[in-house]
């Protein structure tokens, strides 16, 4: 992973999403390259999926998050990632699933519902969010914006069964769009990357390395999100000035820190405080979760989706006197070692049951790939991410309490309402 910020953990807490341009409404799959076979059916608007089912996704998706932060976060750099992205990507392949391939993924990606219950939840938790943000104007009246995108790719002659495009079609609004790998995997793969910066407005670039596609690769499972969100409260910039941000190796920096002081939600104890910045709207927010300083390490070994939603549900209203660094950033890399050490190494394997995909076992996941970029200034926050997974033949009131965020600190960005976690972060160096 690259520059991972581990200092502070501030976790972004997503209070709402929005579709594309800050207006609401369905998530877009864009127009990509490449001639489509989609599926006839549509995209179902109105899934019949029950409150237990979608509240069943949220939960296994937070578990997921984290358990793959304790794979992710050996090392001493900044760390950003999009669970929800990652997701979304491996619930498409799951899709295609079968054997003991199906029983490790659920395992490991924490998929309890069937697969005719746990697509149509996707779709309904993706709609669900594409309605934030209808409140928000935002310093540039255009709002908030949070775009959620999917789309396949596959290799041009190559047969894939009308079920699977159906319930990629039906549930993830994701079109087939025909490629050739084999015979010209360097073009495809820039069309492929085109589309994901496109979707990101340039913030992931080149996602898919050179060499990852090739004659081999018969189809690629692709997830962007973009999300820029102004604060509720934004801060000062007069007031923002360099201060010392303590390291992981009892080193310091100076960076640029942010200052207020105004009502914040906020909780004490089990060794951190945690402080909700609400952005525009009134949906969206970010926590952040701090550790007493030297615990760093530990809290965030301890930390898992059960205890982050304890903290969460701690959070009351009080006066804060907030001092935080600005950052940015941007992580990438394989998840493959870290998906096989959670509990699927039979996806990456000669092994791998994929035939709900094409009806045969000819499929294998050969590569997923993530990429991350996190911007948190005076005005707001931006970020985005997108996964690519690439199948080869065989993400009250009162005095004010200060909090200083001039350590190490993990952040998150999820949707309050369902809970559901869109991106996990951590900072250990502001000035990287």
């Amino acid at each position: 992973m690259k520059n991972i910020l581990r200092s502070v953990t501030i976790m972004i807490a997503l209070l709402g999403l929005v579709g594309c341009g800050g207006s609401g409404g369905v998530p877009s799959g864009g127009q990509p390259a490449g001639q489509s076979v989609r599926s006839e059916r549509e995209r179902v608007m109105s899934p019949d999926v029950v409150a237990p089912d979608l509240a069943d996704v949220v939960d296994g998706n937070s578990v997921f998050a984290f358990d793959l932060y304790q794979v992710l976060r050996e090392g001493n750099d900044n760390l950003f990632y999009s669970p929800h992205s990652i997701s979304l990507a491996l619930a498409m392949t799951y899709a295609g699933a079968r054997g003991e391939t199906e029983r490790q993924m659920a395992d490991a990606l924490h998929f309890t519902l069937p697969q005719d219950r746990l697509h149509p939840a996707f779709n309904g938790l993706d709609l669900e969010l594409a309605g934030r943000g209808e409140g928000a104007e935002g310093k540039d009246e255009e709002g908030f914006r949070l775009h959620i995108v999917n789309a396949i790719w596959g290799q041009e002659g190559y047969e894939f069964l009308p079920e699977f495009l159906d319930v990629l079609a039906e549930n993830y609004g994701a079109g087939l769009r025909l490629l050739d790998f084999a015979g010209a995997a360097e073009e495809s793969r820039i069309t492929i990357n085109d589309w994901v910066s496109e979707q990101t407005e340039g913030r992931i670039e080149d996602l898919i390395p050179q060499g990852v596609i090739d004659a081999l690769t018969r189809l690629v499972l692709t997830n962007a999100i973009y999300f820029n969100a102004a604060w509720s409260e934004p801060f000062e910039p007069d007031l923002t000035g360099d201060g010392a941000f303590y390291l992981l190796d009892g080193g310091e920096v100076n960076v640029p820190m942010m200052r207020q002081t105004t009502s914040f939600g906020y909780a004490e104890g089990e060794g951190c405080q945690a402080v909700e910045l609400p952005y525009d709207g009134g949906e969206l927010a970010m926590v952040i979760l701090l550790p007493e300083a030297g615990e760093f390490e530990t809290f965030e070994g301890s930390l898992d989706g059960r205890r982050v939603d304890g903290i969460l549900k701690s959070l009351t209203y009080r006066q804060v006197a907030l001092t935080m660094p600005k950052f940015e950033f941007e992580s990438d890399c394989s998840l493959v070692e870290a998906l096989a050490a959670m509990g699927m190494p039979v996806a990456f394997s000669g092994g791998a049951d994929f035939s709900g995909m094409t009806g045969t076992r000819d499929l294998f996941i050969g590569e997923v790939i993530h990429k991350a970029f996190v911007s948190v200034d005076e005005a707001g926050t931006e970020a985005a991410a997108a996964t690519a997974v690439v199948m080869e033949l065989s993400a009250m009131p009162g005095e004010p309490v200060e909090v200083t965020v001039d350590h190490s600190f993990m952040f998150i960005i999820r949707d309050i309402e369902t809970g559901a976690i869109l991106f996990v972060g951590r900072v250990v160096n502001p000035g990287a």
